[in-house]
Order: structure tokens, then C-alpha cells, then sequence
């Protein structure tokens, strides 16, 4: 058989089972940090292969919101290095108006060689790929090198404050080490494994309060204007130059996304400003560097006004990367025999639970299915990559874990 027949025979074995499961997952209408029963599924099929599967249960069941309780999956298949790990969420954003829908969005539909489905593309076939690799890679291969693990959670669209975090927290406390991470996040952008991410900037969010003194506008004397006490530190702290990256990541950029100020009528000074921006920040430049330029530039043109201001921060994650090396090559690989591509390396975008894996030491990349229609209405993925990406996935497992 030439090997054309044979990549062909092995995508028709991946095809059906990952559409299948898929399919199973993406019914299950689990908006953040609802898990709504997916890793039920996924368990008892891990357990079949031989995984040792434990709920991580964080959070306060009698509440909602942030601090609602999120249910994890930690599921093991051996105890030697290295370990693989497999990393996805269950959750997905909510649909908007379902009536926008070409069909409808917890309804999976096969059309125009498309699977329709929240989370089609983010993330629910990732999951049931690397599921599907993991079932035919250990039925194949029984007696292979190290361990395959699985990370899933049902808070990575949400706050993130009780999904993969805790899980790692967890780890870590019992020195559980990762050696290889692969979160299934959708990377690809024109064609399947066009991109991997072998790295993400870092993310510092901040919420600025100036406050002034409200009063009547034609009497400024009286009071304190913090839109104007505002404008200048603002204006200096948009045009500012942060680094000038490096051969891995952009630059350091900064926006504004949000600036709120007065009371809707035409004749008062308001009393307060608040605006939030959010840096996007390479490995040239660290967490306190943002927080001290930032505050320099503002104390400038505070140190004489009669307002004041406060920021509060919030890390949503610090850079990272994964170089060229062996978990990089085994997908690029992986990926050169299913598909023909010359992948592409890339940091871009924005964060991902991989954030939280990365300071452990494990190596990590993301490696899915193509982006193009993530959080919008109509979502959906290529039926024919579903196949496809379970055999790259598999391929990466022999590529680490046979001899």
C-alpha cells in the first residue's frame, strides 16, 4: 500500500471516532464554568484505556459568578517520566442570540463541510482528539515510555480563578511534574497545523481612578477636574515605548479599552475618571518594570494637582516560551507527516491556560484547530481536520514516548 493509501486509511480510523465524540460533547450546553456533564464522558472513556481519573472540585457550590465551583479532571496513565499532558477546556462562551444561529448552537450539525456547534472550533474537538489519540496510541502501544495525563477544566472562558490554576497548585504541592505540555486550543490560522504557539505574552490588566472635586462648570476655580488632571499622564502613558521585543515576541503594547467619566449633563465637572488598560508585555520587560514607568509617568503630572489617582492591577499571566527542542520538533513532525505543512512558530494572540503550566518548568505549545470563528456566532470547524488532528496528535505521543 503507497503511503498516500495509508495516511488515508489511519484519518478514516481518527474520523469517525472524533466526530462522534465531539459531536457527544458539543450537545452538552456548558457555558462557563458549567461543565454540564463533559467530563463525565471523557472519564469513563479514560478510565477504560487504563487512566486513573480524579475530580478537582474548587470553589463554592452555593455560589455563582467567579467564586461558583468549578469542576477539573486530572487523569493519569502511568507513573514514569516523562509525562505528556494533554490540556482543554469544557467550557465554552455563551451563544449570544441563538436566533443569529445559522443552526442552532447546542444542535451539532454537519453542513457545507463544516461542524456547527459552540465550541466546535474553542474547544470541544481539540478535547475529543486528543482523547481519540490517547484511546488508539495506548491500545497500540501498551507498554510505552512514560506517562499521558490529561488537564480539564470547565474555567478557562470565565475567571480562571478555579480551573487550571488550582489544578497545577494541587500538582505542584505533591511534586506531580509536567514534562510536556500540549493545550488543544484552536492555534491554526489558514490551514490545520499551520501555526503552533510556543509561547504567549504576558498580560498585566490595570483600573485607574482619578479623583477630582465635582462643581459647577463656569466656576472651575471651585473645583477639580479629573478628566483634565488625566489627559496629559494619559496621553504621555499611550505614546510611551515599552521595549522593542525580541526575535521571539512584538513588542510590549499597551491600550485603553475603557474610559468612563461624568454625569451626563452638560454644565458639571465631575467628581472621578476611570479608565482600564491592559499591557500586552514581552520577556523584555517584567511585571514590576510596567508598574514603575507607569506610575512615574503619573506621579509627574500628579505631584502638583489637586487631584489624585489609584491603580489597581491585576496579573493575568507572565510571558512565556517554549524554544525549539523536543516537544517543538515532535509536533512539527507530527505535523509535516499528516498534513505536508511546514509549521510556523508564533507567540501572538492572546492567553491561555498555558500560563499556568509554564512556570513549573514543563515545556509547552498549542496545537488545534483553526481559529477563524472562535466566540462568534456560527462557529464551527472543518469536519475533515477532525481526523486529521487526532492522527497529528498521535503521532506526537510515538514521536515522545517510544523509542
Amino acid at each position: 500500500m503507497s503511503d498516500n493509501n495509508n495516511k488515508n486509511v489511519l484519518a478514516q480510523n481518527h474520523q469517525q471516532a472524533t466526530l462522534d465524540l465531539s459531536i457527544e460533547l458539543l450537545e452538552r450546553p456548558s457555558v462557563t464554568p458549567d461543565d454540564d456533564g463533559c467530563q463525565d464522558i471523557l472519564s469513563a472513556r479514560l478510565e477504560q484505556a487504563g487512566f486513573d481519573c480524579e475530580f478537582m472540585y474548587f470553589g463554592d457550590r452555593d455560589k455563582t459568578g467567579e467564586h461558583a465551583e468549578v469542576k477539573n479532571l486530572w487523569a493519569r496513565r502511568g507513573a514514569a517520566h516523562p509525562v505528556i499532558c494533554f490540556a482543554g477546556h469544557t467550557d465554552v462562551v455563551p451563544t449570544g442570540g441563538v436566533n443569529n444561529w445559522t443552526y442552532p448552537p447546542f444542535t451539532p450539525t454537519i453542513a457545507d463541510g463544516y461542524l456547527w456547534a459552540r465550541g466546535a472550533a474553542d474547544m470541544k474537538t481539540g478535547i475529543a482528539a486528543f482523547t481519540i489519540a490517547s484511546e488508539r496510541f495506548v491500545a497500540n502501544h501498551p507498554e510505552h515510555n512514560g506517562s499521558i495525563a490529561m488537564l480539564i477544566t470547565s474555567d478557562e472562558e470565565g475567571p480562571s480563578i478555579n480551573g487550571t490554576v488550582k489544578v497545577i497548585e494541587t500538582l505542584e504541592a505533591r511534586d506531580e511534574k509536567i514534562t510536556y505540555c500540549l493545550v488543544g486550543e484552536p492555534s491554526s490560522t489558514n490551514t490545520l497545523g499551520d501555526i503552533i504557539k510556543n509561547g504567549r505574552r504576558g498580560s498585566l490588566g490595570a483600573e485607574l481612578t482619578v479623583t477630582g472635586k465635582q462643581g459647577h462648570v463656569a466656576y472651575p476655580h471651585l473645583a477639580c477636574n479629573p478628566i483634565h488632571a488625566a489627559m496629559a499622564a494619559l496621553s504621555e502613558l499611550t505614546a510611551a515605548e515599552w521595549d522593542t521585543g525580541n526575535d521571539y515576541f512584538p513588542a510590549t503594547s499597551l491600550q485603553i479599552s475603557n474610559l468612563n467619566s461624568g454625569t451626563g449633563a452638560t454644565n458639571v465637572i465631575p467628581e472621578t475618571l476611570e479608565a482600564v488598560f491592559n499591557f500586552r508585555f514581552s520577556t523584555e520587560t517584567t511585571e514590576e518594570e510596567l508598574k514603575e514607568k507607569t506610575h512615574a509617568i503619573f506621579d509627574k503630572y500628579f505631584a502638583g494637582s489637586k487631584a489624585n489617582y489609584d491603580i489597581r492591577w491585576k496579573l493575568s499571566g507572565n510571558p512565556f516560551l517554549t524554544p525549539e527542542g523536543k516537544l517543538v520538533s515532535a509536533c512539527q513532525n507530527a505535523i509535516k507527516s499528516v498534513t505536508g505543512t511546514d509549521t510556523t512558530l508564533s507567540t501572538s494572540g492572546g492567553t491561555s491556560d498555558g500560563r499556568f503550566i509554564a512556570p513549573t518548568g514543563a515545556q509547552v505549545v498549542e496545537l488545534g484547530v483553526r481559529n477563524a470563528t472562535i466566540h462568534q456566532v456560527d462557529e464551527k470547524v472543518e469536519v475533515d481536520d477532525l481526523g486529521r488532528l487526532a492522527q497529528i496528535y498521535e503521532g506526537i505521543l510515538k514521536n515522545l514516548l517510544l523509542d
